[in-house]
Formats: C-alpha cells, structure tokens, sequence
C-alpha cells in the first residue's frame, strides 16, 4: 500500500530539507493504555492510563480491560500530542501493538490506530509487544551495540533473546511453561496480597532475607520453567500454616526474599549461561519484571563479577508503554516496513 518513504528531499533551490519522522504510538495489549509521541527516534512524550478495576479479582479480567481501553485511548492519545506540542496533521505515521495480549485490549488499539491513520492518509504500522520491550533500551541514552543478550521477563514471557539488529532477533530461551513474573502474582495471590503482587514482593523482600530455601527448577538449555516453583510455595505454606496459623503475617517479609531471590537466581544463571555460549558481553533486561529492584542489583553485581556491560532500562520503560511501540515503530518506518488496513491482532507470539 504505502511505497517506502525518503526523508530527504530536494527545494526549488537545489538544497535538500530533512523531513521529521514524527510517529503517533499506541499500546494496549493488557490493562495500561498508552500512547506516545516519537520524533527521529526521539521519545517527546509517554502517557500511560492504569486500570484499578483488576485489584479486587486478583488479576486482569479482559472483558474490564477492553472496556476501559475504549474509555481512556482518545484522552490518553489527546494528553500524549498535547505533552509533545504536536498536532494530529503533522504526524508522519500511527503505530500499534498488533501481539501478543489479550485480544479484547488489542482490538480497541488496532481499531482505533486503523481509523486515525486512514482519515489522516498517513502510514500504519504495527509492532510486536515482546520486541518492543527489547527496543526500549533506545528510546533514550545510555543504548547497547549489537550484538547484544536482552533477558526479557513480563507476566506473560520469559525469553532470551540474542538482538543483531533493531528488526533482527533470535530467542535463545523461552519459558516451557509460566512466565516469571507469574510466578510473582500467583505467589502474592497465596500470600493475600493486592494485585498486581510483583512490586510488593519486591518491596517486602527488601525488608526480609531469603531464609526458605525453594527447589530451582531443572530445564535443560536456556529454556525456563516456573510451574514448578509455585507449586513448592503453594505446598510449602501449607505445610508451615498447618504447624502454625500465623506463619505468613509472621514471616511475610522473609516468604518474599526467599521466593524473590529463587526466581532471580534462575533467571540469571540462565542469562549467565547464555552469554558465555555466545561470548556476548552486552547484556540487558527488559520487560515489566526488569523493574524489580532484587533483579537490577543481581544483574549490576554479575556484570561486575562477569565484566560485562550491562544495560538497564528507566522504570518508565520496563512496564507496558507505548514509547516502547514507537521507537520499534520508527526503525520500521525507515524500512518502509508499513501495515495494511487488514492487520488483525494476534493474542501469542508466533501467530
């Protein structure tokens, strides 16, 4: 549909003018809505709608979600132009998580990027959720050099992936069954904490020490597993609440920094093992769990014993954004790479 687009055209005078690539983002494959501004890669603005509804059933209920999507995109998108000083008619293209996420979230983003971009007749294009997460390490400085290992860890995947380009990544690993940072919600859901569970474990853990030991499960390769993990907690609390009824409030910071230390101990013995595979020394994390204080300060003290360089996103980047979806946007732009009208969601990486 859309040709690929130069950026440098020539004046009535011979002289060349230099074009801004200014990107409309938008994200909704969960329950946060966010759109931002991206100017020649450059993040301008980056506004994030969170839904509160999903605290009382202890996890995202996706009919809640794609409702409140559809309250919030036009708000959300009007705030983003405004922080940016940028009008909808100056926009060079609309971008939009296309997957992985919960369907009904999906359709309100895509739906709603598919009619902006055809009544302003610009571009669309899409972006995957997952690489999104690696190319935020270059929505601003410090920004890794290919090659380079990203451990991308949400409540939905753990991956390694080994970035060659911006558009060019192969998974090393992959989780067999959940992700890590379900392991953290199911465990605060035992535990009886609010929703999401993650970053209270990790503020907990802070005020605790992982006295409990947890059986680390057994995958071979780079793959994870974490399946297992939440079954031992769910066992192990059972069995110590049955001894005493009060072990959870009398242990609850302790519980945190022992299920805490676990996970982030396999995450980054994997991580480990992957760069020396492949004798890559730029190492990062991505993701919502890349927010977790316990994982940043491993990861710096590897890196230290492993002389890496390692590279760690702003909390602002870590969770669900749409800056993220815009610089992936922006690469893709310089390729030509566009979407037709006929793009449809897709809820699972690989579909």
């Amino acid at each position: 549909m859309w040709a690929k687009i130069k950026h440098v055209w020539p004046n009535s005078n011979g002289f060349q003018i230099f074009m801004s690539v200014i990107i409309l983002a938008i994200e909704s494959s969960c329950d946060d809505t966010s759109a931002a501004i991206i100017r020649d890669g450059e993040v301008l603005s980056n506004c994030v709608a969170n839904q509160e509804a999903h605290q009382q059933y202890g996890g995202v209920v996706p009919e809640l979600a794609s409702r409140a999507h559809q309250a919030n995109i036009i708000p959300v998108v009007e705030l983003a132009l405004r922080k940016a000083g940028v009008t909808a008619k100056e926009l060079s293209a609309i971008a939009f998580t296309r997957g992985p996420g919960l369907l009904g979230s999906l359709l309100v983003g895509t739906t709603f990027a598919k009619a902006m971009a055809l009544s302003l007749n610009i571009p669309l294009i899409e972006a995957d959720h997952m690489q999104s997460h690696v190319l935020a390490h270059f929505a601003e400085a410090p920004k890794p050099a290919f090659p380079f290992l990203c451990l991308t860890v949400s409540g939905g995947h753990t991956q390694i992936v080994l970035v060659k380009d911006f558009l060019d990544m192969e998974i090393l690993g992959n989780t067999i069954d959940d992700a890590a940072g379900e392991a953290f919600d199911k465990t605060g859901k035992m535990l009886g904490l609010d929703y999401p569970a993650g970053p209270i474990i990790d503020r907990l853990a802070a005020q605790g020490a992982a006295v409990f030991p947890f059986p680390e499960p057994s995958v071979a390769g780079l793959n994870f597993s974490f399946s297992g993990l939440k079954t031992a907690v769910l066992y192990f609390l059972r069995d110590q609440k049955a001894i005493n009824p009060n072990f959870i409030p009398e242990n609850l910071a302790n519980i945190c920094a022992s299920v805490q230390h676990t996970i982030v101990k396999v995450l980054l013995k994997k991580l480990r093992k992957a760069a020396h595979q492949t004798g890559i020394r730029q190492v990062a994390i991505a993701g919502g769990v890349s927010a977790n204080s316990g994982l940043r300060n491993a990861l710096k003290a590897m890196g230290e014993k492993e002389q890496w360089e390692v590279f760690i996103p702003a909390f602002e980047f870590c969770t669900d954004n749409a800056a993220m979806i815009g610089v992936t946007a922006y690469y893709k732009y310089l390729q030509g790479a566009f979407t037709g009208q006929d793009a449809a969601p897709y809820t699972r990486s690989g579909q």
